[in-house]
């Protein structure tokens, strides 16, 4: 193919309604993908509000576990954190959280970290694409609510802040 057809094929698509396009020859490969059908979001700030001071029972929580030093362990852990009043940063999406930007890249935030608003927490991969999510308050990091690479919620509480 020679560079005017390329181009024609490239109009061509963008006219249409599809949103992939491969074309292949002997030494030759053409894609051409567009955004016709899918989400760009590439940063999206989230909502935070205040935690309420009653934390209600998950539903971990509610079984029986045979292990009963591990089950005395979690109530005193969430009477700690009922006890202050924090701010949740919650997922503004369904998707996958990652911490970091990267499995060799260091984490966007750790425990005991001071943020900013504005600040990058982590990424949330929804559709193939990756957005980051911004903090909207300033605080230091308390706890992380979510494991690397688990599948998250709309509106599913991901950290918890100190203002």
């Amino acid at each position: 193919m020679n560079f005017k057809e390329i181009q024609e094929l490239i109009r061509m698509v963008g006219k249409s309604d599809l949103s992939f396009f491969r074309v292949k020859d002997k030494d030759f490969e053409l894609t051409i993908k567009t955004n016709k059908f899918g989400y760009p979001v590439v940063q999206q700030p989230i909502a935070q509000v205040q935690m309420p001071s009653v934390i209600p029972m998950t539903q971990s929580s509610n079984v029986i576990s045979s292990a009963a030093p591990a089950s005395s362990a979690q109530p005193a852990e969430s009477k700690a954190v009922s006890e202050k009043a924090y701010i949740e940063v919650k997922s503004p999406m369904v998707g996958t959280f990652y911490r970091s930007a990267g499995p060799d890249k260091p984490a966007f935030v750790k425990v005991g970290d001071k943020i900013d608003q504005g600040t990058t927490v982590c990424i949330i991969e929804a559709m193939k694409l990756f957005n980051e999510i911004e903090s909207e308050s300033k605080g230091t990091i308390v706890k992380i609510l979510v494991e690397d690479s688990a599948p998250v919620e709309f509106d599913q509480v991901l950290f918890l802040l100190e203002p």
